[in-house]
Formats: structure tokens, sequence, C-alpha cells
């Protein structure tokens, strides 16, 4: 392990947005040396106005602060229970905002800088890195976000063997499991074919007659879509997930002929053929989420809960994520990453943030949090377990490096469908109403065991370093 002359062993961190800051903090204060780099101000972005670190460039919200009852809101929690210096600064530059975590954006990015400039374990290094770590840089997290540089994932995508990884990325919609009427929907594979896992019926299916997908169609040309931001106007689509309004547009019969062709499926309430057929397919291991097939879309998020729950099954329909469209750079981590968030393709190598593929400001601080813990622990030649799936950091932790099917991978927002159910909780309205009591009391107690564990005091780390 490549050390300081005092002997410390250094970490590099490449890109010094939330995940990044929050990484280099993390392993300081377990005693680890640090280089931060951040390209900017010597390359800018066109998304970002300052040379401050974790700069926020999309929102200034973090979200609801509701650790009750919001699974984002326990994330806040958990983030501050470990330390999080992300969290420290919104809550000192938090603006009135109701129940959500907002923060004056000036306030909060010059806190951060500051108090990372002030620490003497971090060294912070302008400059872009454009090519893959070199040989004497062992201990690596890379933090790039979705701007990552051309070079930078043109290297990552070639070492990797995945295509392209900056494009427009249509997000499909996902529902709970729990509130879709399977008195209108039924489970069937097409032709009944088997799965990779041996079963017939690993779609959930919503039949359309003629009437229902006519409008459905007219719904979809005439509903109000997401705007591009400028920085995003020359990216291409990714021709794998067109949005649905774009295959829409392209005729009224291409989406009957695409992701909702009704062949091979038999609804059994009538025994025949339905006119198309909105499937649903398994995203999480633990089968509490589906995700809508081939419904990628830059419809606005109101007008996707209104024209969705128009869908025979979905009325009632709640959603765990909605669809969205950006720019993006992200892995397909449940298939490159390990437990530890190392690739597996060059191990010295941990990713954070959002090229992990989580969705938000504080989901990608998270990853950076604990890419930062299992590197300090590495070069401290300690084990150091991930949290317990029951906590919210575990939990999106456990999504990006397996739970998730790496087939249909993309951006996740934490919420508490990632979350392993509570054993013999009753099913319907009143069991959904006590769910998220059990999973936020469960978080609490699981996450005060891990940190208690595998917490190493800050102050005795550095002294004896």
């Amino acid at each position: 392990m490549a050390s300081d002359p005092d002997h410390r062993p250094r970490l590099h961190v490449i890109g010094g947005g939330l995940a990044g800051s929050e990484a280099a903090w993390q392993a300081a204060r377990a005693g680890i040396a640090v280089t931060l780099h951040e390209m900017r101000p010597e390359r800018r972005t066109a998304a970002h106005q300052t040379d401050r670190l974790a700069e926020l460039v999309c929102s200034n919200s973090f979200r609801s602060d509701d650790a009750d009852n919001n699974a984002v809101g326990l994330l806040h929690e958990e983030m501050r229970r470990a330390g999080s210096v992300v969290l420290w600064a919104a809550d000192r530059h938090k603006l009135p905002a109701g129940g959500a975590l907002a923060v004056d954006r000036d306030g909060f990015a010059q806190a951060i800088t500051d108090r990372l400039l002030a620490e003497p374990l971090i060294r912070l290094q302008r400059g872009e890195v454009t090519t893959l770590p070199p040989p004497d840089w062992p201990l690596v997290v890379v933090a790039t976000g979705p701007l990552t540089g051309a070079a930078l994932a043109d290297a990552i995508g070639g070492l990797t063997g995945e295509a392209s990884l900056a494009f427009f990325d249509a997000i499909a919609p996902i529902v709970y499991r729990d509130t879709i009427d399977m008195e209108r929907a039924w489970f069937q594979s097409r032709y009944d074919k088997p799965g990779p896992g041996g079963g017939t019926a690993d779609y959930i299916n919503c039949p359309l007659d003629r009437p229902q997908y006519e409008a459905f169609i007219a719904a979809l040309l005439a509903g109000e879509k997401t705007d591009f931001r400028a920085w995003e106007k020359d990216t291409p689509y990714f021709e794998g997930c067109l949005p649905i309004e774009v295959m829409a547009a392209r005729g009224p019969d291409t989406l009957r002929f695409g992701p909702m062709k009704p062949v091979g499926l038999t609804d059994p309430r009538t025994g025949s053929r339905a006119y198309a057929v909105v499937q649903l397919r398994q995203d999480n291991a633990l089968g509490t989420l589906f995700n809508i097939v081939g419904f990628q879309t830059k419809l606005k998020h109101a007008e996707q809960v209104r024209i969705f729950r128009t869908i025979p099954g979905l009325e009632q329909a709640e959603f765990a994520r909605l669809g969205g469209l950006h720019r993006n750079t992200f892995l397909n981590s449940p298939r490159l990453l390990d437990g530890e968030l190392r690739l597996k393709a060059d191990p010295r190598m941990r990713f954070a943030g959002q090229i992990t593929g989580v969705e938000g400001y504080v989901e990608s601080a998270a990853i950076g949090l604990l890419a930062g813990r299992f590197a300090a622990a590495e070069a401290q030649g300690r084990a150091l377990p991930p949290p317990p799936p029951t906590t919210a950091l575990g939990a999106l932790h456990t999504h990006i490096t397996g739970g998730a099917a790496a087939e249909s991978f993309q951006p996740m927002n934490v919420n508490f469908g990632l979350f392993p159910p509570i054993p013999d909780l009753r099913g319907g309205r009143r069991g959904r109403a006590e769910r998220k009591p059990a999973l936020v009391a469960r978080a609490r107690a699981d996450l005060g065991e891990w940190l208690a564990a595998n917490e190493t005091s800050s102050a005795d780390t550095r002294a004896s370093a």
C-alpha cells in the first residue's frame, strides 16, 4: 500500500461533488490521508457556476426530512448518525421548506469547501483526471457524477466492457407491487416461456381494449413533457431506451407492436388476447417493486401519475419512482461492482455517487460515505461489513451491488420498497399503514448495532496514525 512519508496510506478521490466530498471526509476522519481531485476551475462544466466543492446544480432541496415516514428522511438521519459532512452543512444552511430539507446553495457549498480545506489530512488538487488512475494510486474512489468527462468515461467503458456511458437516460416508472390491482391484472410470461429462474409467470400484465389503448396514446401525445437543460441539448437519445411518447409519435400502432404488444398473452378473465398489454417486471430481489416495461418517459411527474393510472390494474398505483429524462453517466453496478463498491475488473478502484446508479443528492452522498469508509478500512487492514439491508444506507447499497436486476438496472432513489419486508406484517391497506413505522424502527435499531460494532473513533485513529 502506497503511503505518505509519515506512513499514512493515501486515498485518491476523483471528483469534488457531494459523493467525492463525503468520501474524502469519511476517510480523513478515520485517519487516512486523501488527495481530492477536482477539475474545476481549470475545466468548467456547462452546469456548474463556481469552483466550490459540493456545488448543487439542479435543485437546492434534499427532499423530505421526515425520518418517521419517508425513506429519504430516514437516510438523512442515518447519515447524521454516521458523521456526514454533507448533512452537517445542510443543517447549518437550511431554508424554510416545510417538511423538506432545502439549503442555501452558496452557503452550503462554501461550508463544505471550507471544512475540507481545513482538514489536515485532505489535500485538494485542481485539474482534470482524464485517464484511469496510474499504478502508484492503489486506493481510488471515482465520484465524477453524471457529467463525467468524455475521456475518463471512455477509459472506464473500455475497462468494463460496457457500451457508451453518456446518453439521455429515459427512466421508466417503478410501482409498489402491493398497489397493483390483481383483480384486473395477472401474472404470465409471453408464450409462457420459462425465464432464467424457471418460472413461466414472471410479468404482471395489464390489458387494454381498443378504446382504452387509443385514449392512452392520445394522452401520451398531449401530455406535458419536461424541457431539456441548455447543457443537455446536444446529447443524443440512447436508442435502447427511447421515451414512450417518442415511440408513440412514430405512429398509432408503434407501441402495440412494441412494448405494449399483446401476443403470447391470454387474459384469464376473458380467455382471449387483449388489444394491447402493459407489462411490469420485478425490479428488485425482494419482489416489492415492479417497473413498467418499456415505459421510459419524459412526461412531467404529475402527468405520469394521471396518465398511467388510466391503465387497468394501475388505477390505485403508488410509485416508488416516476420516470425522468436527463443526461447521465452510470455503471451497471450490480454487474460491475462488488460488495465494497470496488470495480471487479480493477479492485483498487471504488465508485461512488450517481455514477453507481443512485439518483438524487442525498443518495449520491450516502454512497460516497460508504465508499470512503470501505476505502479507509481497506487501508487500515480491517474488515468493514456493509450496513444491514434493513437500514436506508444498507438498502441503497444492496440495491446497486446485487439487489437490482442487472439486465434492467436504472438509476434509483432510496425508497421503502428497497427494504426487506417485515415478516408476518398484515397485507392490504392496514398492513401498508403499519409497514413504515415497523421498517423505520427496525432500521434505527440495526444501524445502531452496525455503528457500534464498526465505528472507529476519529480521535483515537488519528492519534495513533
